[in-house]
């Protein structure tokens, strides 16, 4: 196999209308060249991690537009935009599992090359920080204040199944996949310089705990505590066994 001439086309293929489209050439020298790498691992580094960035990217433009649709009560537009985000998170949570094909020996030679950096600058990763509570301003001024509900009776009272609760439901879905990708990450920490440890700044790694059990839509969560502690209340907590009915 003649490896040098195969690299020199990965590093640069040629100039075609698929490539010219896409901008290939762009990006695929958007990683190091193989010369440079620190190790065969530090190319799947950095891929994983720039495809992690592209699809946030396309996550945060996505629900800028669901915002309007939301705003404007579009209802099912709404749910497939978040439909669109979802599919996203499922694909970025996934993705984190090519990185634990990586030694704990080989991540701390590619760390080194890492500066002070962290994931917690991920642009993308700040961004949508930023943007989707804006989503919930939105959902509220539409859906619930504003059309004169609470989310106790959407859920509850006034429970229908409707556009209100398909909003919602499609909102803690988000919240949930969310969540799922941060524990992930954790995950893939502690498989790779285990919890406890001192990040790239100085602080311990099990910091990154309290941002996982973060919430973007509370109110959304604990409207199925309220619920269910009424209902424990009205119906009792512990009932008979099943069993014992069964028996008699």
């Amino acid at each position: 196999m003649d490896r040098a001439k195969i690299y020199a086309e990965m590093q640069a293929p040629e100039a075609l209308d698929y490539e010219l489209y896409l901008r290939t050439g762009s990006l695929l020298a958007c990683q190091k060249d193989f010369a440079d790498l620190v190790n065969r691992d530090e190319l799947q580094f950095q891929i994983v991690h720039q495809v992690e960035e592209l699809w946030m990217k396309l996550m945060a433009y996505t629900l800028i537009e669901a915002d309007d649709h939301i705003q404007a009560g579009e209802t099912h537009r709404v749910v497939t935009l978040l439909g669109r985000c979802h599919q996203l998170l499922r694909l970025m949570t996934a993705q984190l599992d090519v990185l634990e094909t990586m030694s704990p020996k080989d991540y701390q030679q590619i760390r080194l090359q890492l500066g002070n950096g962290s994931g917690q600058e991920s642009p993308g990763f700040r961004l949508l920080l930023k943007i989707v509570p804006e989503l919930w301003r939105s959902f509220d001024a539409r859906y619930v204040t504003g059309a004169g509900r609470t989310i106790r009776s959407i859920y509850d009272q006034d429970y229908a199944h409707d556009a209100a609760y398909a909003v919602a439901e499609s909102l803690i879905e988000f919240d949930e996949l969310f969540g799922k990708f941060r524990w992930n990450h954790i995950f893939l920490i502690q498989r790779s310089i285990g919890m406890g440890s001192a990040s790239l700044k100085g602080r311990s790694v099990d910091l990154l705990q309290a941002g996982a059990k973060h919430r973007f839509f509370p109110e959304l969560w604990e409207v199925r505590v309220a619920m269910t502690d009424d209902w424990g209340a009205h119906y009792g907590k512990v009932r008979d066994s099943i069993s014992h009915d069964q028996a008699a």
